[in-house]
């Protein structure tokens, strides 16, 4: 591969903003960044993902306008802890969506513009993973929603794009 075929992930923004702000800027560097982002979920980001109690999901509406929310766990009756997210393949993943303020931004956004950013934290190792891709609102639960998140009146389900592991710098190191 060429280092083209690498920086196709960056967009103009992105390359232009890593000329004009980072002095020892090249092609070459473009391509090795461009290498720790995958096209899919791994196994042990999966791990990591399942193993979250919380995530932040960003979306945008029609126009550009943007909304970060929070998104953690439920517990069951019983006092079990449903997962944050469930990795169902290597390119796709499923969150619940739960009652909230009945204001619906990530769920009204996702309708008119399904792209959508997760980041994933755990503040005792200090790491973070970010998920990118393509969202579709499932307003019936299927088999698999309704076993894992009894009490989720819908689903997310993410077609992943692009899943990198993020620089651990500035993460306090905080036990949840």
């Amino acid at each position: 591969m060429s280092d083209d075929d690498f920086i196709q992930i960056f967009h103009a923004g992105e390359i232009e903003a890593q000329v004009r702000f980072n002095p020892s800027w090249n092609l070459r560097k473009s391509a090795l960044l461009a290498r720790i982002v995958r096209g899919g979920i791994d196994d042990l980001s999966a791990l990591f993902i399942e193993g979250c109690p919380f995530f932040f999901l960003a979306t945008a509406d029609a126009e550009g306008h943007c909304d970060c929310s929070y998104r953690g766990r439920e517990e069951g009756s019983d006092g079990r802890l449903f997962p944050v997210a469930r990795v169902l393949d290597p390119h796709t993943l499923v969150f619940p969506e739960f009652s909230g303020n009945g204001m619906f931004s990530s769920l009204g956004n996702l309708l008119v513009n399904p792209q959508a950013g997760l980041l994933f934290i755990d503040f005792p190792s200090q790491s973070r993973l970010r998920v990118n891709g393509c969202a579709e609102v499932m307003t019936e639960p299927d088999d698999v929603v309704r076993a894992l998140w009894p009490t989720a009146l819908r689903a997310v389900r993410v077609r992943v794009e692009q899943v990198y592991w993020n620089c651990s710098r500035r993460i306090p190191k905080r036990i949840v």
